[in-house]
């Protein structure tokens, strides 16, 4: 019998989380002893921004190292995993089917957002990927509609990803400060994300920008890219409305390295 999976919202950190040995790589490290083991793997990544849902189909996707300045070692990474194109094919349908635009993307690969946590949770890379893009143009609850209408691929041993961070803004990380306690400001507005996501206030979280705490700054609307797969992620498991924090870890200053499921583990 084909176990359902949960869905998760991942931060994907640094791209030096693929890397570094952290506090969180190595929770990374540890996750997959957590969950049943996926039939395929799909992830909303924020570092692939569409204006239609776009949908990997390559069935030998690259390794995109998609960033620049950072240790040589990680553009040396490869990330093999095959892709999923049946798969895809079946995703697409899905979203049609449920009055949503979506195309395939023949040729995308791998972006920095799916294969460096990946890459820690599943490192021999034997299970079929699938990445798709984010829009951060809809609103909240348009965003949750594309992953609610794909939530039934977890009955079918897909794990559903949303890639991104709760709390990203470039502008504030204070970079010689690498661990530690964040800022006051970032803390407040992701204890404000994990109240409502425990409650399951779907409400209250598509209202963010005008009831949480620093919203402008933790989601900057220049950077909200990587708050929003988290609605994707939410909408995936929408059966279970009650979000449940797994892992919160910061680093310079207010780069939240949090990890919230929708749905059971184990």
């Amino acid at each position: 019998m084909t176990r359902v999976m949960p869905s998760l919202f991942i931060a994907h950190g640094s791209p030096l989380v693929a890397i570094e040995n952290s506090v969180y790589g190595r929770y990374l490290d540890r996750l997959s002893r957590d969950l049943p083991v996926p039939r395929s793997i799909v992830v909303f990544s924020a570092h692939w921004t569409e204006g239609c849902q776009t949908i990997s189909a390559s069935p030998h996707p690259d390794t995109i190292h998609d960033f620049y300045g950072f240790p040589e070692a990680l553009y040396q990474i490869r990330y093999p995993a095959p892709g999923d194109p049946a798969l895809a094919a079946r995703i697409q349908e899905l979203l049609v089917n449920a009055g949503i635009e979506a195309r395939l993307a023949p040729s995308r690969g791998f972006d920095h957002g799916v294969w460096t946590i990946l890459s820690r949770i599943f490192p021999d890379a034997s299970i079929p990927v699938v990445s798709m893009s984010v829009d951060p143009t809809l609103r909240p609850e348009h965003q949750f509609q594309i992953g609610r209408a794909l939530a039934s691929l977890r009955q079918e041993g897909v794990l559903m990803i949303g890639s991104g961070a709760t709390v990203h803004n470039l502008r504030m990380l204070q970079w010689n400060r690498e661990n530690g306690q964040p800022e006051a400001w970032a803390e407040e507005f992701e204890r404000w994300l994990e109240s409502r996501i425990s409650e399951g206030d779907v409400d209250a979280l598509f209202a963010y920008r005008e009831e949480a705490p620093y919203a402008d700054w933790a989601a900057p609307s220049w950077g909200v890219e990587h708050l929003i797969p988290l609605f994707y992620a939410m909408g995936a498991g929408h059966e279970q409305r009650k979000g449940r924090l797994l892992h919160r870890d910061w680093q310079y200053g207010s780069l939240a390295n949090s990890v919230y499921v929708f749905g059971e583990l184990v």
